[in-house]
């Protein structure tokens, strides 16, 4: 990667288990930081097998009392083109799983519309975005939760898409060749707008990949997680020994 870009901040844990419990303990120590600086804490999540993990968690004893529901703004960070009860809906899962589990108010969930026209969707959510962040140029999300794909998509930023030249809009829809089908994504300038953002990658399937992206040369276009560097926050990448035996 480029020289001038920070040497990424990676945390290796035994397992699955072990970075989902770190990634839910990191939720409830910034949401606490945010509330009581901020009076409020945004979250974008995602979805995947190891954000399911964490939501969990999240939604138990242990950590959901921790939290001052009332105060969390939940976002996501992608959506594919669903309804929301679907069971592809990046919204279902974190419904099921932790949503309807916690006293967050209904009106303090902020999910994009898989349904209808994904361009019109898109800038809908671009709206609600910027009615809650204001006068901002980029939305200042406290957390943005990613995962990566195998492929180096991040979020719905997928390679060779459309989305990963946009540099005005926070929300696009992007067609995905690979699926056919079009998702509804936030672009990499309004995930680089968040104080923090945590991307969660596990599994011996992801190694060579996470190698390329973390120390490969620099390639967005093939790679797009290479495009998440944070132009005024904090990048961490929480894998599990599995996704970092190539590192």
């Amino acid at each position: 990667m480029q020289t001038d870009e920070p040497a990424p901040n990676v945390q290796v844990f035994d397992d699955p288990e072990q970075v989902a419990r770190e990634a839910a303990g990191l939720f409830v120590r910034l949401s606490i930081e945010a509330i009581s600086t901020r009076g409020s804490f945004s979250v974008a999540l995602s979805g995947g097998s190891t954000p399911r993990r964490i939501y969990e968690l999240l939604a138990s004893d242990d950590y959901r009392t921790q939290v001052s529901w009332p105060g969390v703004h939940v976002f996501f960070g992608d959506e594919r083109t669903v309804p929301p009860d679907h069971a592809d809906s990046n919204y279902r899962m974190a419904n099921e799983t932790m949503l309807s589990l916690v006293p967050v108010p209904a009106k303090n969930v902020h999910r994009m519309n898989g349904v209808g026209d994904a361009a019109a969707s898109a800038s809908e959510y671009e709206s609600e975005l910027r009615a809650f962040f204001g006068d901002l140029a980029w939305p200042r999300l406290d957390l943005v939760m990613l995962g990566m794909g195998d492929d180096g998509h991040t979020a719905s930023l997928f390679p060779g898409s459309a989305a990963l030249e946009e540099q005005q809009a926070w929300v696009v829809a992007n067609w995905v060749e690979k699926f056919q089908t079009w998702r509804i994504t936030l672009t990499a300038p309004a995930i680089n707008a968040a104080r923090r953002v945590l991307f969660l990658v596990t599994g011996a399937g992801k190694a060579d990949r996470l190698r390329e992206v973390l120390k490969g040369e620099r390639d967005p276009a093939r790679l797009p997680s290479q495009l998440i560097q944070p132009r005024d926050g904090t990048l961490e990448w929480l894998v599990d020994r599995a996704a970092a035996a190539k590192l």
